[in-house]
């Protein structure tokens, strides 16, 4: 069983514990639900950082299919100890998604101790523990023991800054940017990739999907945001095919329906596809901060 899905059991489990002591809590085996179920931090691993620092890679997951939900920083989002303000989400999409966010911690911080993701979704509470346990040790920024593949590197502008694998932080936004409400915000976003590619086999696809595939969504704010499309189709700039070096560009407009502070959120994904195939890499996120006026 790859790390992945070791690191996503494990954190349903955890969560499990504390769910199944509370009434009307929905079992691991029964039908998915469109709305009411509870949602769950996913624990996705950690790494060092060359500073001294540990990073943790985190998730979460939605058990309701149709139900997308808002969460305030407070009582019923909060990491501890440090916050309630570690910067996760607080928009929380249906189903399952991987690697939305980190949290660094400092150098001296040990194996024994812990930090602590509280949810209350719909009444029930979850909880998910933090810990540099060893089993949990991921290496997002590349493949290297397969087929030396590489997360996608992105950025915002021609001649902006870069940044590759799911190292989304509140505390690094990628990019920052003002809107009027109801006026549509153009964002642009340049990918480059290696696109290599494995199965694990070595057999090759049979109906290759674009080498970068972009998912936008809201990460926080007060309103409600439309984007034109959440998965945007990339211009091909260079290569388009397996092994072939690749660069892209693609555009989405994000409409605003109340005026605030909002944070966007990018997922970058190559041939591995979401959550890398389950390897803990390859896939890129970052974090665009608006002003909507």
């Amino acid at each position: 069983m790859n790390r992945l899905m070791v690191a996503s059991l494990c954190a349903t489990t955890l969560a499990g514990g504390v769910l199944l002591s509370a009434q009307g809590i929905q079992l691991p085996s029964e039908p998915k639900k469109q709305f009411g179920s509870s949602v769950t931090g996913a624990y996705e691993g950690w790494y060092d950082n060359p500073d001294g620092t540990h990073t943790f890679l985190v998730g979460y997951f939605n058990r309701n299919t149709q139900q997308t939900l808002d969460i305030p920083i407070g009582p019923n989002n909060n990491i501890q100890p440090g916050g309630p303000d570690l910067g996760q989400p607080t928009h929380f999409l249906p189903g399952r998604n991987v690697g939305m966010f980190t949290v660094t911690v400092p150098k001296e911080f040990t194996p024994q101790q812990k930090l602590t993701w509280t949810l209350v979704a719909n009444g029930q509470t979850t909880s998910i523990p933090l810990r540099m346990n060893l089993d949990y040790n991921v290496s997002p920024f590349g493949d290297d023991a397969n087929v030396g593949n590489k997360p996608p590197i992105i950025k915002f502008e021609d001649n902006g800054p870069t940044t590759t694998g799911p190292s989304a932080a509140m505390a690094k936004v990628n990019s920052t940017m003002t809107a009027t409400v109801g006026q549509p915000l153009q964002l642009t976003l340049l990918a480059e990739d290696d696109a290599k590619y494995s199965s694990g086999t070595s057999a090759p696809m049979r109906n290759p999907p674009p080498p970068v595939e972009v998912h936008w969504s809201k990460y926080r704010g007060p309103g409600n945001v439309k984007f034109d499309s959440d998965k945007p189709k990339m211009e091909i700039l260079k290569g388009g095919k397996v092994a072939e070096p690749y660069s892209g560009k693609g555009v989405v407009t994000a409409t605003f329906s109340e005026p605030g502070e909002y944070v966007l959120h990018a997922m970058v994904t190559d041939y591995s596809g979401f959550g890398g195939g389950g390897e803990v890499c390859c896939w890129t996120t970052a974090m665009v901060k608006v002003t909507v006026k």
